[in-house]
Formats: structure tokens, sequence, C-alpha cells
């Protein structure tokens, strides 16, 4: 049984000062000091809540820092539009504030965005980098997968309710909507737990549809994981090897029959990937490529590693 959105939280919800917002945060695991901490970024629509399914996992082996995204949870909400630069400096303004010099980052989607981006202009704060289901960004990178972008013209005939619903099932896998409908309904209740304004969800479609790797990727010096769903069908999972390619030294652990919110479909092989890596001193063997071993509960390995697939050239699409 899941426990109810309300309670202790609350309690320890710090705040960040970045600009004229305040950023709220929250630290957990402090008292563990040997622990590295691990600073962890949502995607659209979510905020520090939407990594309800992984934090038990990832808490035994890193103090963690969670972060509501500008405009989301209790962080305030922006006056117009804004750049994927100004969520990375909300970033740095959280760690300033909690007195972190140097962290682990973890970003999903439009998080994962904001942690490539940290890791290109502030190299000195990030030391390990996972970066889950995004994309390198215009002009190099596949487009949103047409399943999604059918789904966005829809959107506007279909009630308010209708439509959350239908988002919702679209960034999980068929496979999982249709033997785990609790996960959709779950998701569901936490995104009505506090509502996203619809002006933040348009700025933050925005931001992700502006934002231009152009291969500056090159530059990032932290060892890199990138983790993909084989069956995401809001960010094309080819970008995850994209990435992987542009990144020097970087892994790639894709889970073939995952979606888009993979460490909700598979929270605990999604938690063994990233702390398997991020704990490793060193990866052994030549290749690019890591399938992390992690078994699903029917026994049987989720992860791959893919093949060679053509390069793109079209923009990359919001994430």
């Amino acid at each position: 049984m899941h426990r109810p959105f309300r309670g202790s939280e609350v309690s320890r919800t710090q705040y960040a000062r970045s600009g004229a917002l305040r950023m709220a945060y929250e630290l957990r695991g402090t008292m563990h000091r040997r622990r590295p901490w691990l600073v962890l970024i949502q995607g659209m629509g979510l905020d520090r809540l939407g990594w309800e399914p992984v934090l038990r996992k990832l808490r035994r082996h890193f103090r963690l820092v969670l972060v509501d995204n500008r405009g989301f949870g209790r962080s305030d909400r922006p006056p117009g539009s804004f750049a994927v630069a100004d969520m990375v400096g909300d970033i740095v303004a959280v760690l300033d504030a909690a007195g972190i010099r140097r962290a682990h980052v973890l970003g999903a989607s439009l998080g994962g965005l904001v942690a490539q981006e940290l890791a290109i202009t502030h190299p000195e704060r990030v030391d390990g980098l996972v970066l889950a289901c995004t994309t390198p960004g215009w002009p190099f990178a596949y487009p949103m997968p047409a399943a999604s972008m059918r789904l966005i013209a829809a959107t506007r005939r279909m009630t308010a309710e209708a439509a959350r619903r239908r988002h919702t099932e679209n960034a999980l896998s068929a496979r999982t909507v249709q033997h785990h409908p609790e996960l959709v309904n779950r998701l569901l209740e936490l995104q009505g737990f506090r509502p996203a304004d619809p002006g933040v969800l348009s700025a933050q479609a925005a931001a992700g549809a502006r934002y231009a790797g152009r291969l500056r990727q090159r530059r990032i010096q932290a060892r890199t994981l990138v983790l993909h769903g084989g069956a995401d069908t809001v960010v094309d999972p080819r970008n995850g090897k994209l990435l992987a390619d542009r990144i020097p030294g970087a892994r790639l652990v894709t889970f073939p029959k995952l979606g888009h919110l993979l460490f909700w479909e598979d929270a605990d092989g999604f938690a063994e990937a990233v702390a398997s890596f991020l704990l490793a001193a060193d990866l052994p063997g030549p290749s690019r490529h890591l399938s992390v071993p992690s078994l699903s509960r029917s026994g049987r390995s989720r992860h791959r590693s893919p093949g060679r697939r053509r390069r793109p050239s079209r923009p990359a699409p919001p994430t």
C-alpha cells in the first residue's frame, strides 16, 4: 500500500534563492556522512514526489537532494518563459544553499537536459552523471515519436481529466498499462495532489523544445551513464545512443520493454543500474555500451545494448 502524499515531507522542505524565485528542495539521508550526494532532477509535469518508486533503494547508497523544478511543487512560479539554463541556475542555487560543493546528478527527461547542461557549464559541481529518457537537443536529435505527436494534436478535443490520463498512459509502455494499471492510477493521484499550472507546463515544454545541445555534450567531463526505455513513445529511444556516443566514455543501458517513465515501471532495476554505475570506482572493459545485470520479477534481464543506428539531422522535440 502506498503512503499518502501528506505528512513529513512538508516539514523537511527547505528553500534556496535563485534570482527572484524560492526553490524548494529536500535533503534525505544527511546523517550518513560517508555516502555521496545524489541530486535528482525531475522532468516535465512532475515535482520531487515523482521519484517516489526509487527513493528507498537509492537512499541506501546516497544522500539525496530532491528538487522541485521552478513552478512545481513548493517552488515559486516564474512570471513568464524560461530556459534550461535558468533551471541549471536553480540547481546551482540549491547546491550552494545546502553547502554541497560537488555531487552526482541524475536527470530524467527535461531534467536530463538540465543535468547535461549543468555538467557542460559547471563541470566542477558534477561528479557522476546519469541521463535518463532524454535527448541531446537540436539540431542533431531524433524528433518526438508519431504517437505522442498525434496525442498532443488530439488533446485539445479532450476533457482535462481524459487528457491527463491519456498522457500518463503514453508515458508508460503499453505492456505496463495493460498489466499494471495501478501505476497509471498512482501517477494520476500524484499529479492531482499538487496539480501543475498549465502556464508552467507550457513554459517547460517550450524550454525543452528550445534546448540546443549543438554537440556540446563532447565537453562533459563527468563519468556518464545514459538510461532509456526501448518502448519510450515520448522521447525516441535512439536519442539514448546519440547521447552515449557524443559524451566521452559514456555508457548506455536500455530497458527494452519499458516506456518513458522507466523508473516507475522497473524501479528496482533502474535504481540498481544507477547505484551500480555511480558507486563503481572503475568500470571494466573498453565498450562504451554497458549492460548492468538486473532481473525483473519474471527473472529475465530487461537490459540490453542497442546496435548501431543512422544519425539524424532533425530538430529535437520538447521533453
